[in-house]
Formats: C-alpha cells, structure tokens, sequence
C-alpha cells in the first residue's frame, strides 16, 4: 500500500505543476474551472471524493517520503477538511468558488503559478 501511495502522491505532483502551467498560459480557462466548483452536485461531490484520492497517497507513503510527519498532517488535513466539505451546503461551496474567481483576475492568477509549481515540485522532491 505504501508503493501504492507512493504513486498517487507522485501524480498529485505532476497535477499541482500542471496546473501551474494552465495558471500561467491560460489563466481565464483557470478561472473559468474554478467557477464551476460546487455547480452541480455531480461536480460538487466528485471534486471533493476525488481530492480524498492525494490525501489518502499522502497518508499511505509517509513513511517513504522524507518529511512523513508533514506529508500525514497534511494528508489527514485533507481528508478532514474533505469531509467536513460533504456537510457544507453546495449553494454555499459555489458562491465560494465564485467569490474567489471574482477576485482572482487573470493577472494574479499569472502571479500565482510559481505557487502551485513549488508545491508540485516539493512533493515531488520529498517522495522521489
């Protein structure tokens, strides 16, 4: 399970970095994605299911990675957090989700990249 882990969290860094790269190159398609969070129960529920998938990696290959107490805090910070998202009324995780596209222009959005690149990269380094 651990080598099963091991390559979820590799995956969820490549989908950190490639977000980074959809941030930088095309920041309103970006945003576009992020208004769309909680629209539908279909979406609502699937994004918050599949962001158990990473968290449940995290967890399982703590022990491989060189900073397995962060990679379980943040593993079990995700599934908790995920949880607690299943009880939060859809209307509300929406109007979120648009609140923050509101405010997140394409520029910052550009700004924000790098972000989302150093985090893939340091889960990367810390599993490989």
């Amino acid at each position: 399970m651990t080598q099963f882990g091991k390559y979820l969290v590799i995956l969820f860094g490549l989908f950190l970095i490639g977000v980074g790269i959809l941030m930088l190159w095309r920041p309103a398609k970006a945003r576009a994605y992020l208004k769309q969070a909680g629209s539908t129960n279909l979406i609502n529920y699937a994004e918050i299911t599949i962001r158990m998938i990473p968290a449940a990696g995290l967890v399982l290959s703590a022990e491989l990675s060189q900073f397995p107490e962060i990679f379980k805090l943040l593993g079990w910070f995700m599934i908790a957090t995920s949880i607690v998202l299943y009880f939060v009324p859809r209307r509300i995780h929406h109007a979120y989700a648009l609140w923050c596209a509101d405010m997140l222009t394409p520029g910052y959005i550009r700004l924000l990249a790098p972000a989302s690149f150093l985090f893939g990269g340091a889960v990367l380094y810390a599993i490989l």
